[in-house]
């Protein structure tokens, strides 16, 4: 039995866990699971690997940096994020990629036009670090927006006006304002300034519309959220494992 699983906390509704027992299923993979792994902390992490037939975990919030110490190796995208959010687990040594990237860069190409050359990224976390990391790779400028002030030049909310958010064509909300069961939360941004010529990408995926997306799609602009970034990730995860790596 190969074993695979999530790490994270809370895990209550975990997409990977049901998307790999269906993939098994469907493909008819035999001898694998994979399990969803809420660690209160992350220094649990070691009682975890103690499991001789764990063979890969995915790591989402809030580890996906704090899980970085445990790592033998680094992959270059994870030593350049600073953001884990795949490991392969070989001869109890622990192997760190960033899956986000390609999941994120994939799904956004769908919609990306010539126009789009100026973004702003709501959120600082690990998966902030890898949509950061793919725009600097297609040559976006953008802006980092957060709650409070961070190292390196991010801005408040209250600091976006709506020249700034005309002007700012692609906006990536990496937060979790607007995750099922809060609905109702979005980032505060002048949505008045948003236009046919804007592209709104949330890394939510439940719901499918969030109110940020809702909020964009009333302007007129492009919109996606994070459920094929989800799936690409974790199809590049299984290749990972199962092909030791890109």
């Amino acid at each position: 039995m190969r074993k695979y699983g999530l790490i994270g906390y809370p895990l209550s509704h975990s997409f990977s866990q049901r998307y790999f027992t269906e993939k098994f299923e469907r493909e008819k993979i035999s001898g694998c699971s994979y399990q969803a792994y809420p660690l209160r902390q992350i220094r649990e992490l070691p009682g975890l690997l103690q499991d001789p037939l764990l063979c890969g975990l995915n790591v989402t919030i809030p580890y996906k940096e704090q899980v970085i110490p445990f790592l033998h190796v680094q992959d270059p995208v994870v030593l350049e994020v600073g953001a884990c959010n795949c490991i392969a687990i070989r001869d109890g040594r622990l192997t760190g990629y960033n899956t986000d990237v390609v999941g994120f860069r994939q799904s956004l190409e769908g919609k990306l036009q010539a126009h789009h050359t100026r973004a702003l990224v709501l959120g600082t976390g690990g998966a902030a670090k890898a949509v950061e990391y793919t725009l600097r790779k297609l040559g976006i400028a953008y802006q980092v927006v957060s709650r409070q002030d961070r190292p390196g030049g991010s801005i408040r909310y209250e600091q976006v006006d709506a020249a700034m958010l005309r002007a700012c064509t692609l906006v990536i909300n990496t937060t979790p304002l607007g995750m099922y069961p809060h609905v109702e939360t979005f980032p505060p941004l002048p949505y008045e300034a948003i236009g046919p010529k804007h592209y709104l990408f949330d890394l939510v995926y439940n719901p499918e519309k969030t109110a940020f997306l809702e909020r964009g799609a009333a302007r007129g602009a492009a919109i996606e959220n994070g459920y094929e970034m989800l799936i690409l990730q974790a199809e590049e995860s299984w290749r990972i494992w199962n092909e030791g790596g890109r």
